[in-house]
């Protein structure tokens, strides 16, 4: 059974820095380009930020580029970000998924973890 568990989220004030994680089990997590996506109150759910299975190769949304950090350990099977300096516009649940390249749509999906940046 495919697993994708994140955790990590909570209450920060404005300029404050968080590290969400997404634990996977039952897929080969290797092989698998892992994204982060995040949906706002009333808005639809973007993608935030994505890393490719292997090289390294990353991806940033405009809005949290030279904030937020994608990384990922193979050996852990799991995906991190660092969220640095937080906005208010931050705010919303933050989801991470597997998809099979930095091109297709995840299919594999965690249950999200909310993220709130308020004063």
């Amino acid at each position: 059974q495919v697993q994708l568990v994140e955790s990590g989220g909570g209450l920060v004030q404005p300029g404050e820095s968080l590290t969400l994680s997404c634990a996977t089990s039952g897929l080969i997590f290797s092989s698998y380009a892992m994204n982060w996506y995040r949906q706002a109150p009333g808005k639809e759910r973007e993608l935030v930020a994505s890393i490719a299975s292997i090289g390294g190769i990353t991806n940033y949304a405009d809005s949290v580029k030279g904030r937020f950090f994608i990384s990922r350990d193979n050996a852990k099977n799991t995906v991190y970000l660092q969220m640095n300096k937080l906005k208010p516009e931050d705010t919303g649940v933050y989801y991470c998924a597997a998809a099979r390249s930095l091109t297709t749509t995840p299919h594999r999906w965690g249950q999200g973890t909310q993220v709130t940046v308020s004063s």
